[in-house]
């Protein structure tokens, strides 16, 4: 076709046939292509996608311009990208919460396999992407986020003596029991006592407007961490696992926990994925190869990425200056912001709340 008989309908149609790799479908899809406009030298289309998207611009519209190909001819093509988040259903028997439009889980079904170091970098890729995001650290027995965030022995401030006000650090509000406890006092609170405590913590802390909640969930699938799924609204969960076996047989059970209170699992994460040698770059699989992605085929849920096991990143945590932060435009900084993008696109097609949108009734005696 010559492109200066190109219609309008025609642009946008080829536009809307390009499948997405986050998406997991075409733009056309997910009602991605906002407008189009061409004239003798360039093509311009304005795409809104519904999950942070500040750094994706370039990345997609080179994509673009190659699936567009001959049917541009000589022009260029220029691309305005948008990001509008929504708010996303939770569990049938529970409304979203006050100003926070998603609360995302970050479980695993055992600890030490990353998964607090993993919503960390989670958190700071999608704050790094233009949007609002808070981190509650709900792991009360081994609260690790005032370190990772680089704000221990810090408090937080009640400037109302009802409700706390979330620490900050790298554009990301942060609530934690270890910022209310001596960092060395062991917590021998038994479950309802964790589950009130953690209750209040998210409920009665002034987050502000959010887009995203990441919450650190306690490891495992006991009492505590399955009557939070009870109780906190959901829209999502992120699985994090290791690729050994051991570790798989406890990440299922954490997915299966989340199907169990109707909590959709947005993918699988698959932490210590490979190791490259600091000295000579050499890669090895020390805990295995493929457990995770074989865990999201099983269960039909995507694989989000697999990230590595990479020494920096350690220190990087340890140090309070996480890697997306600390080595924003490193390989494994680009790992994590591509499972953030690749979890909230997952978001981004599930189905919205439209709670807000009706009136609140109230009935009063006359």
């Amino acid at each position: 076709m010559n492109q200066n008989a190109l219609t309008d309908a025609a642009l946008r149609a080829a536009a809307e046939s390009y499948p997405d790799p986050y998406l997991g479908q075409t733009l056309g899809a997910a009602k991605a292509v906002s407008a189009v406009a061409q004239d003798a030298d360039s093509a311009r289309l304005t795409i809104t996608l519904g999950f942070p998207c500040a750094d994706y611009r370039d990345e997609l519209r080179q994509a673009l311009q190659q699936h567009l190909g001959g049917l541009l001819g000589p022009r260029s093509l220029s691309l305005s990208l948008q990001s509008r988040i929504t708010t996303h259903a939770v569990q049938r028997t529970l409304k979203p919460l006050e100003n926070v439009k998603n609360v995302v889980a970050v479980a695993s079904g055992k600890g030490g396999v990353g998964k607090s170091t993993t919503a960390a970098n989670l958190a700071l890729a999608w704050a790094a992407q233009g949007a609002r995001v808070g981190l509650l650290d709900a792991d009360i027995y081994g609260p690790s986020q005032p370190m990772i965030f680089g704000l221990e022995g810090q408090r937080p401030e009640s400037p109302d003596g009802k409700h706390l006000t979330p620490l900050r650090a790298h554009d990301v509000a942060v609530m934690s029991i270890g910022f209310l406890i001596d960092p060395e006092q062991p917590m021998i609170w038994r479950g309802p006592m964790v589950t009130q405590a953690l209750t209040q913590l998210l409920g009665d802390s002034s987050w502000g407007e959010l887009d995203y909640l990441v919450v650190d969930m306690p490891p495992g699938t006991g009492d505590i961490a399955l009557t939070l799924s009870q109780r906190v609204p959901v829209s999502g969960a992120i699985i994090v696992t290791t690729p050994q076996d051991i570790a798989l047989l406890d990440a299922r059970k954490g997915l299966k926990m989340f199907e169990k209170v109707e909590v959709r699992v947005l993918g699988v994460v698959e932490n210590m994925s490979l190791h490259v040698c600091s000295k000579c770059g050499h890669v090895e699989h020390i805990f295995g190869a493929g457990g995770g992605a074989a865990m999201a085929r099983q269960y039909g849920v995507p694989l989000l990425g697999e990230l590595p096991l990479d020494v920096r990143i350690r220190e990087e945590a340890d140090s309070g200056c996480p890697t997306v932060i600390a080595e924003p435009d490193s390989e494994r900084a680009l790992a994590y912001r591509r499972v953030a993008r690749r979890a909230a696109a997952q978001l981004a097609l599930h189905g919205k709340d439209y709670s807000r949108l009706f009136p609140k009734i109230s009935v009063e005696p006359t």
